[in-house]
């Protein structure tokens, strides 16, 4: 375990994941959302295959004994990155970040109801918590007579509804993870994910000028590399260690936010992404000392020689 290293490998992901949803935003107004997934997904092929190539893990990352779990991962994987690519040509990029901070919440939420994991009142309450933040987030856009235009309520929607698929795909990868490799899980989620994002090539896919596909195919690039460096980072340290510099995106999107959009946080974006962030650390923690707990009582289980 090195986890100064696992913590920079983690930055440097959400930084990278960050740049990709600001190449997302700059062509959102021109290109769909399913054409922008589709070069997302494609593209971060080749840069997975390479990566996979080096360490000597290319085999284990095209072999699968569960296709049909892929594709139910694939496809709602690839609605919830359509619905986040969406929410980001109608509301600004810190706001959908703060929203998107829903998806680990309701991931605890749909564990329980799909898996049969048990939640205490502990990580309950600490739901609860961010569920408030992302209810004071969404409550401006939602505000009926007070000025707010469609175009933001339903962005609202879209993205909220983007973390709830979000949270059901993590639901997927819990149980591919039984039988499933990390190589083969990003391999196949980010092929299945290019094909199935040809779905809406009827939809209004436009053909894209030079620079706009230039961008598009960066995001692609960039989204493979991203998901080698959260995979490294997840290698090097414990998940609660790595886990809460996720939260580090919202500064990344506030600054990227107000010096390329001029998008300028409000009052209660601010205080409820605080709200979600504080959530989430506590149910990490929580996690944490579950983990520790259950190490303890395997090792007095062992027996002594």
């Amino acid at each position: 375990m090195r986890p100064l290293r696992g913590i920079l490998y983690k930055i440097a992901s959400v930084l990278i994941f960050t740049v990709m949803s600001v190449l997302v935003k700059a062509t959102a107004d021109t290109v769909p959302p399913g054409e922008q997934v589709f070069f997302r997904s494609l593209f971060a092929v080749p840069v997975i295959v390479v990566w996979l190539a080096i360490q000597g893990e290319l085999r284990t990352g095209l072999r699968t004994g569960n296709p049909m779990g892929h594709l139910w991962r694939g496809l709602v994987g690839v609605t919830a990155m359509g619905l986040s690519f969406a929410g980001l040509g109608l509301l600004p990029l810190p706001e959908v970040t703060a929203i998107g901070y829903a998806a680990p919440l309701l991931t605890v939420i749909f564990a329980a109801m799909f898996l049969g994991e048990q939640v205490r009142a502990f990580r309950l309450t600490a739901v609860a918590l961010g569920l408030v933040g992302v209810l004071i987030v969404l409550s401006p856009r939602l505000s009926i007579g007070a000025g707010v235009s469609d175009r933001e309520a339903f962005g609202a929607m879209v993205v909220l509804g983007g973390a709830v698929f979000a949270a059901l795909a993590q639901v997927f990868v819990r149980k591919l993870v039984q039988t499933e490799t990390t190589s083969s899980i990003v391999f196949w989620f980010s092929l299945t994910a290019a094909v199935l994002s040809l779905v809406t090539l009827p939809f209004g896919w436009v053909w894209p000028t030079p620079a706009q596909a230039g961008l598009m195919v960066l995001t692609g690039l960039l989204g493979g590399l991203g998901q080698i460096f959260l995979t490294l980072g997840y290698r090097e340290a414990p998940a609660s260690v790595v886990a809460p510099f996720e939260y580090v995106s919202m500064l990344f999107a506030l600054a990227f936010g107000w010096f390329l959009f001029r998008e300028a946080p409000t009052m209660p974006m601010l205080a409820g992404a605080a709200l979600i962030v504080a959530a989430g650390i506590l149910i990490i923690w929580r996690e944490r000392q579950l983990g520790l707990e259950r190490a303890r009582q395997r090792k007095a289980m062992t027996p002594q020689g």
